[in-house]
């Protein structure tokens, strides 16, 4: 029963969630079951130069550590914003969602050379974070209990506990960074006086990406709240 709800729940994922989610954690598993190694995974630009191991350009993000505290609690945050940001925000713009990844990508990539950051999938999920707390600002938020505040400040909330959990500022000042100038660039500057939208998906992504004109009709019945969380007024985490 249990097993015909995870796969029910699998199942209706959205698109890009789903491949992100499972590419991470089919990544860990492969490092769990000693299949692969972290030194094949992780971002090292004379690695990706000079031996043109380009998949570290992707497999950077997609591994979180094995096992442990660390890892499901980013699998959980990354599992919970990007499909809220999916089913939300982005719903029938799967192509737009795509042109988000790549930009955060390319972005952290450059800011990895300067900083010398091995894995960047922690820092990805504190971008989505933070896109998702920009654009939902009115709804409120419990932290274990212990703190209640406004979603825009769950971004820095989570930069403090990870500090007390011993991890590099860098990686969440990143996040925070690269998720502010995405914001900025799609919500902010084209709202201002002579300004445009910078970030401009190209066609060719949304001729594979977005659905027909028949499914944009779909709306959600409670907007950037998916299924399989017990939501109420009040976001716990």
């Amino acid at each position: 029963m249990a097993f015909q709800t995870i796969r029910q729940e699998y199942i209706h994922m959205p698109v890009v969630t789903r491949a992100y989610t499972t590419a991470c954690i089919v990544t860990s598993l492969a490092v769990q079951l000693d299949v692969v190694s972290p030194f094949q995974l992780y971002f090292n630009p004379i690695l990706i130069g000079k031996q043109y191991q380009i998949w570290r350009l992707f497999t950077t993000f997609l591994f979180f550590g094995t096992f442990g505290f660390n890892f499901f609690f980013n699998m959980i945050f990354t599992y919970r914003y990007c499909r809220m940001l999916e089913e939300g925000s982005f719903r029938g713009k799967t192509a737009d969602f795509v042109m988000m990844f790549l930009f955060g990508g390319v972005c952290m990539i450059i800011f990895a050379m300067f900083v010398n950051l091995l894995f960047l999938g922690h820092a990805f999920t504190i971008m989505l974070v933070y896109v998702w707390s920009r654009r939902n600002p009115l709804i409120r938020m419990n932290f274990f209990g212990l703190l209640n505040f406004q979603a825009p400040y769950l971004p820095w909330v989570l930069l403090g506990f990870s500090i007390l959990l011993g991890n590099a500022v860098w990686v969440d000042l990143i996040g925070i960074a690269v998720g502010h100038m995405y914001y900025f660039a799609e919500d902010v500057f084209p709202l201002q006086s002579g300004g445009w939208r910078i970030l401009k998906t190209p066609n060719f992504l949304k001729s594979i990406f977005n659905p027909h004109d028949s499914d944009l009709d779909y709306v959600p019945l409670q907007e950037d709240r998916p299924g399989g969380f017990d939501w109420e007024q009040n976001i716990h985490l």
